[in-house]
This record gives C-alpha cells, sequence and structure tokens, in this order.
C-alpha cells in the first residue's frame, strides 16, 4: 500500500469519526435544550390554560395550532398518535421527516438495508456519514435531530409474516414506502387482519401514485389487485431509474394523508387514488374500486385470519422473492461465454476484435469499456452489416480471425444478442459473463457502477 493511500484512508476515517462526533453533539444538545424546556414548562405554564399544551410545543407547533381547520385539536390528536412506516428510502424519507418534525408521538421505522451511495440522489434523510450504517440508525438519528421530543422507535429487522403482527399492533396507522409486489401485500394483508389504515405510495421513473386502503370502509390492496401482476411487469427504481425529486413528491404526500388521519381533519384519499406525472406537472385524483365483498383478505365470507397470515406465501403467490435479486440469465453453453477476466487478457494480448455493447444508448453514455460499439438489442437486426463490417476491419490489421464478444449491463441482454447473432451466422460470438458489473468487480474496481 502506498504512502499515499495509508494518508487517504486514515483522513476519510478520522472525517467519519468528526462526523460521528458532531452527530451526538447536535444530538445531546437537542436533549438538553428539550429537558430545559420541560424544566421551563413546570415553573411557567400554571397560570395560564393552554389546553393541555406545554409552552414549547405551542411555539414548536404554533403554525399548525393557529390554522382553523387544524388547530390544537388536531395537534393534540397528533401528538397522541403512532406511525410506521414500512421502508426508510425514497417514498420513507420525506415522510418521517415531517412525521417527526409535525409531532407525531411515536414514530417507527422498519428497514434492513443499509446506506449506500446511489440513495443519496433521492432518499434525503440520510447522508455520507452514513454509507455503510443500518438505514434505521441514519433514519432515527435525523428525526431526533428535527424534534428531540417525539418517541423513535428503530426496527432493524425485515419485516415478515413472522414479525409483521407484532410490530404493527403497536402503531395506530401504517405507512407502506416499500417497492415489490410480495412486501405490499403483506402489509396489506397484515392492516386487514389489525384493523389499521395504510396509506400506500408508489414512484418509478417520472411518475408516482397514492392512496390510502382499509380506511372507513374503503378497499384494500388485494380488492384493487387480486391477481399479483407478472415479475416482468414489476420494475424497481435500480432497473428502470427514477427523478430523486418524484419519490419525495409521492412520500411528502403519502405524510400529508397519514397526518390527515392521525389529527382526524379533511378527508383522505381512500377510494380515490392520486396519480402524478413528473413530467407534464399533472395531478390526477381517480376513483377506484370500491371494497370488493369477494376479496379474500377483506370480503365478506373472508377467511384471513393471523393464523393464515402467518402461514401464508407471499413469495410463493406472486412468483417474486421478498428480496429481489438482479435476473440471472443462463440460456448460452459455457463454450459461448468468456469471463471479465478473460476479456481483460484478450486486451492484454492485443488479440483482434470487436467488443459490441448491446445496452441503451443512453445506458452507453453513462460509461463504457475502450472501444466498444454500442449496437443496443432492439437495433440488433437492423445494425448486423456494422458488425461485419466491424470486424472485417479488424482482419485487416491482423493476422487471425477477429472475435466477437458482446456485453451489457449484468450479462442478461448480452446472451440474448448472442444467441440471435449464432442465428445471423455470427457463430463465433461470445457473451462476457455478468456485463460491465463483472468488470468493476473482478478486473477494475475504479470501473463506475450505476
Amino acid at each position: 500500500m502506498s504512502r499515499t493511500t495509508e494518508i487517504l484512508q486514515e483522513l476519510e476515517s478520522l472525517k467519519e469519526a468528526k462526523t460521528r462526533i458532531d452527530q451526538k453533539i447536535s444530538v445531546l444538545e437537542a436533549q438538553l435544550k428539550d429537558v430545559n424546556l420541560h424544566n421551563n414548562d413546570a415553573v411557567s405554564s400554571s397560570p395560564y390554560p393552554t389546553n393541555g399544551l406545554a409552552p414549547h410545543m405551542i411555539q414548536r407547533y404554533s403554525r399548525h395550532l393557529v390554522l382553523p381547520s387544524f388547530g390544537v385539536q388536531g395537534q393534540a390528536n397528533l401528538l397522541k398518535s403512532s406511525i410506521l412506516v414500512v421502508g426508510a428510502g425514497g417514498l420513507g424519507a420525506p415522510a418521517l421527516l415531517y412525521f417527526a418534525s409535525c409531532g407525531v408521538g411515536r414514530l417507527g421505522i422498519v428497514d434492513h438495508d443499509k446506506v449506500e451511495l446511489s440513495n443519496m440522489h433521492r432518499q434525503i434523510i440520510h447522508t455520507e456519514a452514513y454509507i455503510g450504517q443500518p438505514k434505521v440508525k441514519s433514519a432515527g438519528a435525523a428525526c431526533r435531530l428535527v424534534n428531540s421530543s417525539i418517541q423513535v422507535v428503530e426496527h432493524e429487522e425485515a419485516l415478515r409474516n413472522s414479525n409483521a403482527l407484532e410490530i404493527f399492533s403497536k402503531y395506530d396507522i401504517i405507512v407502506d414506502a416499500t417497492d415489490n409486489a410480495p412486501t405490499r401485500y403483506m402489509i396489506s394483508d397484515c392492516c386487514v387482519v389489525l384493523g389499521k389504515p395504510l396509506v400506500s405510495g408508489a414512484a418509478v421513473g417520472l411518475e408516482g401514485q397514492l392512496t390510502v386502503y382499509n380506511y372507513n370502509g374503503g378497499p384494500c390492496y388485494r380488492c384493487l389487485f387480486p391477481t399479483p401482476p407478472p415479475r416482468t411487469a414489476c420494475q424497481s427504481c435500480a432497473e428502470a431509474g427514477v427523478l430523486g425529486v418524484v419519490p419525495g413528491i409521492i412520500g411528502c404526500l403519502q405524510a400529508l394523508e397519514a397526518i390527515k388521519i392521525a389529527a382526524s381533519v379533511g378527508e383522505p384519499l381512500s377510494g380515490r387514488m392520486l396519480l402524478f406525472d413528473a413530467l407534464s406537472g399533472r395531478i390526477r385524483v381517480v376513483k377506484i374500486r370500491g371494497r370488493s365483498m369477494q376479496c379474500e383478505a377483506c370480503g365478506e365470507n373472508a377467511t384471513f385470519t393471523q393464523q393464515h397470515f402467518r402461514e401464508f406465501d407471499y413469495e410463493k403467490f406472486t412468483q417474486t422473492p421478498l428480496c429481489v435479486p438482479p435476473l440471472k440469465l443462463n440460456i448460452l453453453p459455457a463454450e459461448s461465454r468468456i469471463s471479465s477476466k478473460e476479456y481483460k487478457e484478450v486486451i492484454h494480448n492485443k488479440e483482434p476484435h470487436v467488443l459490441v455493447d448491446v445496452r441503451p444508448a443512453h445506458h452507453f453514455k453513462i460509461v463504457s469499456l475502450p472501444k466498444s460499439l454500442n449496437i443496443p438489442l432492439s437495433n440488433l437486426e437492423a445494425r448486423l452489416p456494422e458488425i461485419s463490417s466491424a470486424l472485417k476491419k479488424e482482419v485487416s490489421v491482423g493476422s487471425s480471425e477477429a472475435q466477437l464478444y458482446v456485453v451489457c449491463r449484468r450479462g442478461n441482454d448480452s446472451q440474448r444478442a448472442v444467441e440471435y447473432l449464432h442465428k445471423m451466422g455470427f457463430t463465433s460470438a461470445k457473451d462476457i459473463v455478468g456485463g460491465i458489473e463483472s468488470w468493476a468487480q473482478n478486473v477494475d474496481p475504479n470501473f463506475p457502477t450505476y
């Protein structure tokens, strides 16, 4: 290890330690301030009627209290409420911050993931100092910094049939800020069994949606979607991308709906769904199907008990694992594939070859391997002459036949491309196993991943 590397590592370590110390100081200062406020309240509150609100609460929540439609009663209801947010990601991040700042009495967070650099553009509750640490720790610390007078409960665990009933039973309102089908069904069913209102949101790409389930006789998630969508129809943000502000907007709206329910004000979105289109800037609220009397969970003859819930196989029902790993195809024989390390040797030995990158053009612009030719999989058929021409050029400058290699992001589309190329006469074509992610992992750790 070079001296430069040692210095950089030590500097990074000291910066992280300083950040943790600064955060701890902030927490302690906030707690001390809160203790002093309570002490002052005990001395000064008695001469004046304040409807049960301590002086520091009147100051903190003053903008709520002067709202005629919210007022003292709305704030008092909020202070007595308890809300659980499942997922401290793009949706949960802004919702948690607003729940804490607005004075939700007890705020629960469920998440088992750790903070990653790729979270930073949308999960605004986290900071770089918490990269690699549990999201519930990061989110919990942020909520306490915003409001030290509320109770924040961290559930650092994956939500499962085995623990959902116990966790949910401790809260008045549940907020679904997750992003996969089996968890959505699980959360909805658990809310039905326990009689809890559910505020559900979703965001991907440039679109988002929001509704309230199982509230005032409204439908549950199963009423609308008795049959799970196919796995291919459900894209994650990692696959489809997402503009950071979009889940932020939906998360804020989830906070609004939950606060309306907790404070007993306004008209929550039960039986209606809000649809948001970021590109056009349009928000539509549409009426959705009402409660289904045939619903397996909440219908007239529903038999969905707590025991049934504990035993229900949500992964089998949705044909999707609770923790969705990246799809890994294996449709080519071993002789039609090479590893990223083997491809590195091809480059090192200066063997004549053509590398075709079949990712979409906007992916190719992010980062690419040197001297690769971008021909998206969808355009492959029309651009076969380009591949033939490139191979001929390589042959003209080398003494041996040029080889054809194909790469993509994770090694799935490259296999589909090679399968097609073989049918079209390019029989020597091979794909690079694991794509550019394998290159970053096994060849060059400095190669950017996304």
